[in-house]
């Protein structure tokens, strides 16, 4: 069985102290003023050092690249490496400590640092890389990841309008873009278009490009007002005959796979769902665990009924649950392995639900005092619930588990 070992249980403490110090203090201005999450952030990452090791990581990988070699291929290794586990966790465990208490700056420094830079560094070159990356780990410059569009959502590609057309060695660039965590302050934006060549929109190639995000005639909104996240400025994109050089196409070639290039992205994105999930889950028992104890009605704690106690047990079977698909993805990094699409899907499907089973739970235990805003069960409760519908909804996720049963 694995678990979390002595030392990820002292970066859990530091972590924890971090985010009562520099985020619980302004969990207000980020749930309901107007202050965007990328300062704190900042901090987080360089107070742990995690923006050093990215650029020490950056300029390695970088550096092969121009000498030749191959890249490094993630093999299935023969014997466990307890240093890529330590690793994966380190990844994690920000993930699941900050989620307790603001899971929307999770979603901001994701789509930054992993969704936008991941996928120049995954078909980028090494211009392309070595002009937008670093800058995009550190948070530096925020970025975003532009695929959804108003008529789209599950049916990103199919039912995309967003284009491109050549001119000359440029490419002019028109759509909307909307849901875009990020959209809103994007410095750099990965932005996924079909690529017009006169034919119809279901038959052109779905092309990727790099822009900046004051690149004329590309339009930022302000931040949506939405259910929950706040802490996640979440805007549309609208660009009006943006030209752009073929530098700023992902790659310079229209032959990249973009498709498989986003599906990997998704695999990726649903997988973290798992510890953003464990850190909700965990402050919603705590929480219920405090009240239940100190919550008097007819004369006693209401910890003592029964229905109480029913609530705070299946609470804890989620909790378990949930922790034990975090830390199989742990385990699985150190044996050079992760999940793939299919299982990232049923992880994300089940930690999903159960995240929000727990939250609508914590709600009802706390009564009326759990629809107040001052207490955090109705803020966890809210930034949930996007769980189930971002990366893919509930039903995209039951439909890729199916496909992979019934093709086998």
């Amino acid at each position: 069985m694995f678990e979390w070992s002595e030392q990820h249980r002292q970066i859990r403490a530091m972590l924890r102290r971090f985010v009562e110090t520099e985020v619980v203090p302004h969990r207000e201005a980020l749930e309901f003023g107007d202050l965007p999450p990328y300062g704190i952030l900042r901090k987080l990452l360089q107070t742990f050092g995690v923006d050093e090791m990215a650029k020490a990581q950056f300029a390695a990988d970088i550096e092969r690249e121009k000498s030749g070699a191959p890249p490094k291929e993630k093999k299935v290794r023969t014997e466990f490496s307890q240093g890529a586990a330590d690793a994966a966790a380190m990844r994690i465990l920000p993930v699941v400590e900050i989620s307790r208490v603001s899971p929307g700056m999770i979603t901001a420094m994701g789509v930054s640092v992993g969704l936008t830079a991941g996928a120049i560094m995954k078909k980028g070159t090494i211009r392309q890389k070595e002009e937008f990356v670093p800058a995009l780990l550190t948070l530096e410059k925020v970025g975003a990841w532009a695929i959804t569009e108003p008529g789209s959502g599950s049916d990103a590609f199919g039912s995309m309008r967003a284009s491109a057309r050549r001119d000359g060695d440029d490419y002019i660039l028109n759509g909307n873009k909307t849901f875009i965590t990020n959209g809103p302050h994007a410095d750099t934006i990965v932005f996924i278009c079909k690529l017009d060549e006169g034919n119809a929109p279901e038959h052109r190639k779905v092309l990727t490009f790099i822009l900046d995000g004051d690149t004329p005639g590309l339009e930022k909104s302000k931040p949506l007002r939405k259910m929950g996240l706040h802490a996640s400025p979440t805007g549309e994109l609208f660009l009006t005959d943006v030209r752009v050089p073929k530098y700023r196409l992902l790659g310079e070639t229209e032959t990249a796979p973009s498709r498989e290039g986003a599906k990997e992205t998704f695999a990726n994105e649903r997988t973290a769902v798992a510890a953003m999930a464990l850190g909700i889950v965990e402050r919603c028992l705590e929480l219920c665990v405090d009240y239940a104890k100190t919550r008097v009605q007819f004369g006693k704690p209401i910890g003592d009924f029964q229905l109480i106690q029913l609530k705070l047990a299946k609470m804890e079977v989620a909790r378990m649950n949930i922790q034990n698909l975090v830390l199989r993805q742990v385990e699985l990094a150190g044996w050079g392995k992760s999940m793939d699409l299919a299982e990232a899907s049923a992880c994300k499907l089940y930690c999903a639900q159960s995240a929000m089973e727990v939250c609508l739970e914590a709600v009802q235990l706390f009564g009326g005092n759990g629809y107040m805003s001052e207490y955090q069960v109705e803020q966890l409760c809210r930034d949930a619930k996007v769980m189930q519908i971002y990366g893919g909804t509930d039903e995209i996720q039951i439909s890729q588990i199916a496909r992979a049963l019934l093709a086998r």
